[in-house]
């Protein structure tokens, strides 16, 4: 007998790509497996951001779950354009078929978020159970277009997921990852901008894989990055005609705090962490960097200007510290008065440090001096400054977000045109190192020679560290400058009121 004739395969439509205008981005989706073929962020300044070029998410994948790989689905699409208008949401739908398998899968875009709510159904058309394997993938390089580095100690990209609010951060993707876990969300970034995948329905797996090192150029060129990929994966069992639903919704944007945390992603941020030994307990930077951020935006709400919401941070942060300032100027204070006795001391017990040492601390004691309490109370705020520093670097708020900027002048900002990059003419630098000059100045002497021409010698050595920071750093440092050579003038006031009197006292004796 002949065998019958075979099972004619139906036409696999022809891509299409489907053009998505948001008032924050601008998408392009294709019909294949709904993949976002272009998605570039309408985020400050003129420059857009590109999250997804070359690579960009996979798209829906879908197979058979007894190892086979899913594969993409083609699609046909409701509509070629889809506009979104403030004020009211929007959504594509996208119909196909693959190997027995009928898929349905729903894009809603939201004219105010950068969050995309993709919903999937697949059916069981056949009639035997089927087991379905329903992967949602999206794939970058370890470097983003756009993503410039501005400053030192940025991020590079990483992988963060979360599971019952504990986060995890794969920051090394030059060690190959296939890692798959239960959790809430997985997420891939860098320091200012996120692609997150948040299941909102039960039964999905969070994936995380990355190729590694990418491989050596032959011909000498650069090589390209690695790719890194986070996907959420399903693996439910459908009987004859039933129907499985599943729900992701997936952020791509950048990492406002705000946002973030009314997603439940606010964890992505990567404040780093205190150098202390984890042995010791360490010091999470989130404690000081969070609250910075919060009382920064809050700020900026008010004024319209991320500098001078950084001015008022300095501000804020120096009546916070006004008390333990005051302690550390009155105990130097103490420390210069005691200087000529101190020195006596030097010149009479020079050969015999251990005696030095005691009689010295016997001054100290004598006149209630602690010849560290003027270090203390400074020691006690270095991890504020220092999640000060993490903050304004992780804050994408101030990307391009300009101070006094006066323009661009053979393409150099002027001036401060955006306080997440460097101050491209150093003149706010030098102004911070004169500041601290003449701080240092201001400030009561030490005793001891070696360590006075140390402190003098700091404002040069912190000018050359500031040039490459960023501006809203170096903007924070310049005004607590200012305000504690004001605080240091108001404290000397009183000293200079009593002086003529006390100079009169002693002429009369």
């Amino acid at each position: 007998a002949r065998p019958g004739p075979r099972a004619v395969e139906a036409p696999r439509p022809p891509q299409r790509l489907v053009s998505v205008e948001t008032p924050l981005y601008r998408a392009v989706v294709s019909s294949e497996g709904g993949k976002l073929q272009e998605l570039v962020l309408r985020y400050r300044g003129e420059k857009p951001m590109v999250l997804v070029g070359d690579l960009g998410p996979a798209g829906l994948l879908v197979g058979p779950g007894a190892g086979a790989p899913p594969v993409v689905v083609p699609m046909t699409v409701s509509a070629d354009t889809v506009s979104v208008k403030a004020g009211r949401a929007e959504t594509l739908a996208l119909a196909g078929e693959a190997d027995g398998l009928r898929v349905r899968q729903t894009f809603q875009f939201d004219p105010d978020a950068y969050a995309i709510t993709v919903s999937v159904a697949v059916e069981n058309a056949g009639a035997a159970p089927r087991a379905v394997a329903v992967s949602l993938p999206w794939t970058t390089r370890q470097a983003w277009r756009g993503m410039a580095e501005k400053f030192q100690g940025q991020h590079p990209t990483e992988i963060v997921w979360s599971a019952n609010g504990h986060v995890e951060r794969l920051e090394d993707l030059a060690v190959a990852i296939d890692e798959t876990r239960d959790g809430d969300w997985i997420a891939v970034g860098s320091v200012w901008y996120l692609a997150a995948l948040v299941p909102k329905t039960p039964g999905f797996k969070l994936v995380a894989t990355s190729e590694g090192k990418a491989p050596e150029a032959k011909n000498g060129d650069r090589a390209p990055a690695g790719r890194a990929s986070v996907a959420v994966r399903a693996t439910p069992t459908l009987g004859p005609g039933q129907t499985w639903e599943g729900r992701v919704l997936v952020y791509a944007g950048p990492k406002e705090y705000d946002r973030l945390r009314a997603l439940g992603l606010q964890d992505s941020i990567n404040f780093g962490g205190f150098p202390v030994p984890r042995k010791w307990g360490g010091l999470p930077m989130e404690w000081f960097g969070v609250p910075i951020l919060l009382v920064m935006n809050w700020v900026y709400k008010y004024v319209g200007n991320y500098g001078i919401a950084i001015i008022l941070l300095t501000v804020i942060s120096k009546v916070l510290f006004y008390p333990l300032t005051v302690k550390s100027m009155r105990s130097m204070k103490a420390m210069q008065a005691l200087g000529p006795q101190v020195n006596a001391l030097r010149s009479k017990y020079k050969s015999d440090p251990r005696r030095l040492q005691a009689e010295t601390m016997e001054l100290y004691k004598k006149h209630k001096v602690n010849p560290m309490g003027g270090c203390l109370p400074m020691v006690a705020q270095v991890p504020i400054f220092y999640a000060l520093y993490l903050a304004l670097s992780a804050a994408v708020e101030l990307q391009n977000a300009g101070f006094l900027c006066f323009g661009r002048l053979f393409g150099m900002d002027l001036w401060i045109c955006d306080l997440a990059a460097a101050d491209p003419t150093y003149v706010l630098p030098l102004l911070m190192g004169v500041t601290m000059f003449v701080q240092q100045k201001m400030t009561p002497t030490t005793a001891d020679p070696r360590q006075a021409k140390m402190m003098l010698m700091m404002p040069i050595v912190f000018t050359f560290m500031f040039l490459n920071l960023p501006s809203g750093l170096v903007l924070y440092w310049t005004v607590s400058n200012v305000l504690q050579i004001a605080q240091q003038k108001l404290m000397d006031r009183p000293a200079r009121a009593r002086a003529p009197r006390e100079a009169k006292d002693a002429g009369r004796a």
